[in-house]
């Protein structure tokens, strides 16, 4: 925990101690509301009045019959401490405005209104005084087994809450989808055209990327693969049949196989070593500008398309939240899976 400042330490102090003050009669003022009410019931008092007679009678013509006035008497020191702390967040400007003070102690206010509902709300300054003895490091709530079933259920409503709120903002988005008419329009004019120059220099650097690797990696196997397919052709060629003929054809036309062979691996190696060069460039440029264009180019077959797979997308998220565990977060940790 990390050293509190001992000025602070001497202000929360402070507080520490007159909340205290302040939960002691919160509790003696439950405590009397609390046994008033069953004192009010008439076989509680007529027990009472069997078994302690004085101390009933007492507190029948001293407390009873004033009762009223006994809270309103509590009602007065309570809204005296929502004044004081007031005054005190003021000074020490707790907050970053002066009128924020009421709505942030909205339990200390209303509990001083005297009816039976909101009276219970003083409780939490229990809550107000252990969360300064935290500060304190008089305490570490943070060890408590109630600290830990609280935020454990606590977390467990954030998510849920989480969970409703993205699974309605989805279903809005999908109705939106359904309702709006200009929806591929603004996707293809507001989302993928502004970003047409990243798009292109992404496609063309990738697709550079993937042919000097599989040229570099099967280098042999290409090259193999055109001499074979320079030999067949020149083999089922009826004029180099004749030339084979001929004195020395053989010869001639092994060396005319050779030649174009290493032709074409020669075009082969120069064209990928010109996917560099500046006339490859501007005429990959062009070509993939009239490849965005034209996938870019809208009907209504497309534009229901793109809907529909938005709307499925959409679907999934709210499925895959749906699709909560939170029943293994509450309950007792699974067991481990047997090995296969």
């Amino acid at each position: 925990m990390p050293e509190v400042p001992r000025d602070t330490r001497r202000r929360e102090g402070l507080h520490a101690a007159w909340e205290g003050f302040i939960v002691a009669l919160v509790v003696l003022n439950l405590a009397l509301i609390l046994f008033d009410s069953l004192f009010s019931l008439a076989f509680v008092a007529s027990s009472l009045e069997r078994w302690l007679p004085t101390l009933t009678r007492f507190y029948a013509e001293r407390i009873h019959a004033r009762f009223a006035l006994i809270d309103l008497g509590f009602v007065a020191i309570f809204i005296a401490d929502v004044l004081i702390g007031w005054a005190v967040a003021i000074y020490e400007r707790r907050y970053a405005r002066w009128y924020y003070y009421p709505f942030a102690h909205w339990y200390d206010v209303l509990g001083c209104i005297p009816l039976a509902g909101l009276r219970w709300l003083r409780v939490l300054r229990v809550i107000v005084l252990a969360v300064r003895l935290q500060r304190l490091g008089l305490i570490d709530m943070r060890r408590w087994a109630l600290y830990g079933f609280v935020n454990r259920y606590y977390q467990l409503l954030l998510e849920e809450l989480s969970d409703r709120v993205m699974v309605k903002l989805f279903t809005r988005l999908q109705q939106e989808i359904g309702t709006t008419d200009d929806l591929a329009r603004r996707l293809v004019d507001e989302v993928v055209r502004p970003r047409k120059e990243h798009v292109l220099a992404d496609v063309s650097r990738r697709l550079q990327a993937m042919v000097e690797s599989g040229y570099r990696d099967n280098r042999g196997a290409i090259e193999g693969y055109v001499s074979h397919l320079i030999h067949t052709a020149l083999a089922e060629n009826p004029e180099i049949q004749r030339l084979r003929r001929l004195p020395l054809g053989d010869r001639v036309a092994e060396t005319l196989d050779d030649a174009l062979a290493d032709i074409a691996r020669r075009l082969i190696q120069a064209g990928v070593d010109g996917l560099q060069g500046p006339a490859f460039q501007a005429l990959a440029g062009n070509l993939s500008e009239r490849f965005f264009e034209g996938w870019l180019q809208r009907d209504e077959e497309t534009d229901l398309a793109l809907e529909e797979l938005l709307v499925d997308i959409i679907e999934v998220l709210k499925q895959q939240i749906l699709d909560r565990r939170w029943s293994a977060f509450v309950g007792p940790p699974l067991p481990p899976s047997p090995p296969r």
